[in-house]
């Protein structure tokens, strides 16, 4: 295994990216060694992902110079950097959901005879690859059929399918279960073993200190410092990353936690969804943060859909003590239910529309005026009182969603929902895909509307973050619920025990 003071087989010099009149990147340097995981960390609109399109070949840079193994690097496309030795995993999935997961996996390379491609030899070929990362796919499944957690699998199984000199791992993790989790770093350790150099973007900070051999933040498009990770603490990295220090990751309540004496806001029993989720039973009152966790397939987002009427489900759920039926999305809006869900970019946002649209889509009854015209300037008004709320970092209400950092996007899902004006909030990975800095923001906006009196139910695959906001926590495994844990009782070992099914 190579040590930090060998030649870097990728190094990064003086790199400057300007897109028009905006430099997203501005002397960019970084240097990564075989056999060594290099993190690259910084807040959402810091660089990473322009970095990250520049080796890939999906961008030029302006200036600036990249050599990969003693070579100068330039590649076109990311066929080209496979060709050229460094490959990448992004975040954003590149799959095609009416393929099978085997398709995908070898897509462009598939074996061919005469001219035709050999599905047989694709099916072992591809088989061969999932055995030998250890994950617990099928290779024949469609990847439409498949969780959020199993894509993003079959990503990485697609990226590390080709030999390389340098893998990227763009937010791996942001989708896996713990379990999932450890497939992904024994897979490292064994790349690592091949001397493989790694590059690996992520926001979580525990994740970064147990894998990163070596840090580099990044701040504003700029170079800010390499650290060793045994010379840095995750405080140094979080102040050194926003420009600033968080006393505090988890903001503390505003108020105390509601009684156990209060009548529920919302209750749910015995709720089930054949093949998914049998007799759930649980409350939350107003002003309550209910967390929810389970490892992946343990049906929390399934039962999130029912009770957000995406799917149908027996059992009773009642509102302020009234029984409610919820047969589809816009009753249970009707009913003052908001859900923002897991997958933003497919289900929470129209990225080709305008902040404003995006914010203001849920509410739109609100400026219904006579004869079916909109008050369009009380919904720029709005829309404008959101921006300001939840602090939304952009030009203006009139620009593209897409165009937005990941944790911007994210607090236009919310504001869509708050201006709803919510009785209960269903929020199923608020924080997926999201720096730091904008987490820290997302959680205080979780806390100001608990502090209002909205009834919270917070899924979460991030274990401290179920346990930094939750007054209580339900515990699901298997399809069932598994626990009612209390505050008195919050820790990771007790969690855990009940999501594993030990207790």
């Amino acid at each position: 295994m190579a040590t930090a003071d060998e030649e870097p087989v990728l190094q990064i010099r003086d790199v400057n990216k300007v897109f028009g009149v905006v430099t997203a990147l501005n002397g960019m340097k970084l240097d990564v060694r075989r056999g060594r995981v290099h993190t690259l960390l910084g807040e959402n609109g810091a660089g990473k992902s322009t970095l990250m399109k520049i080796l890939a070949g999906v961008y030029q840079p302006t200036s600036g110079n990249i050599r990969l193994d003693g070579a100068n690097y330039h590649p076109s496309n990311p066929q080209d950097a496979a060709r050229l030795g460094l490959t990448i995993v992004f975040q954003e999935l590149s799959l095609c959901n009416n393929l099978t997961v085997a398709e995908n996996i070898l897509a462009t390379r598939e074996p061919a005879v005469a001219g035709f491609i050999n599905d047989r030899a694709l099916i072992r070929k591809s088989r061969d690859i999932v055995a030998e990362l250890g994950l617990p796919i099928d290779v024949t499944d469609k990847v439409g059929d498949l969780s959020i957690a199993q894509r993003q699998l079959v990503e990485i199984a697609k990226g590390l399918s080709i030999e390389a000199k340098v893998v990227v791992l763009d937010e791996p993790t942001s989708s896996l279960s713990d379990n999932e989790a450890e497939i992904l770093f024994s897979i490292i350790e064994r790349l690592k073993a091949r001397n493989v150099a790694i590059i690996y973007i992520s926001h979580r900070m525990e994740e970064i200190m147990r894998l990163s051999d070596d840090i580099t933040v990044i701040r504003d498009g700029c170079y800010v410092t390499t650290r060793q990770r045994e010379d840095v603490t995750i405080e140094e990295l979080i102040a050194l990353m926003v420009g600033r220090s968080m006393d505090q990751i988890y903001p503390p309540r505003e108020v105390p936690a509601p009684g156990a004496s209060l009548a529920p806001m919302f209750s749910v029993e015995g709720l089930s969804r054949e093949g998914e989720f049998k007799d759930i039973t649980f409350d939350v009152r107003a002003g309550e943060i209910l967390g929810f966790f389970g490892l992946i397939g343990s049906g929390r987002s399934e039962v999130m859909n029912a009770l957000f009427g995406v799917k149908s489900a027996t059992g009773t759920v009642r509102l302020e003590g009234e029984p409610l039926e919820i047969r589809s999305p816009s009753e249970a809006i009707d009913h003052g239910i908001a859900f923002v869900t897991e997958n933003r970019k497919e289900q929470g946002l129209v990225l080709s529309q305008s902040v404003e649209s995006n914010i203001t889509m849920a509410a739109l009854r609100r400026f219904a005026a006579r004869l079916g015209f909109m008050k369009h300037r009380v919904e720029t008004a709005s829309a404008l009182v959101e921006v300001e709320r939840l602090s939304i970092k952009t030009a203006n209400l009139d620009t593209p969603a897409g165009a937005l950092s990941g944790g911007n996007q994210q607090k236009i899902v919310l504001a869509k929902w708050l201006l709803t004006e919510p009785k209960v909030l269903i929020l199923d990975e608020p924080t997926r895909g999201v720096d730091v800095g904008a987490k820290f923001e997302i959680y205080k906006i979780i806390r100001q509307l608990a502090a209002e009196g909205t009834a919270i139910l917070l899924i979460s695959s991030e274990l401290p973050e179920v346990l930094g906001l939750s007054d209580r926590v339900v515990v699901m495994n298997e399809g069932r619920l598994a626990a009612t844990v209390t505050s008195d009782r919050l820790t990771p070992e007790t969690i855990m025990t009940f999501a594993t099914g030990q207790h």
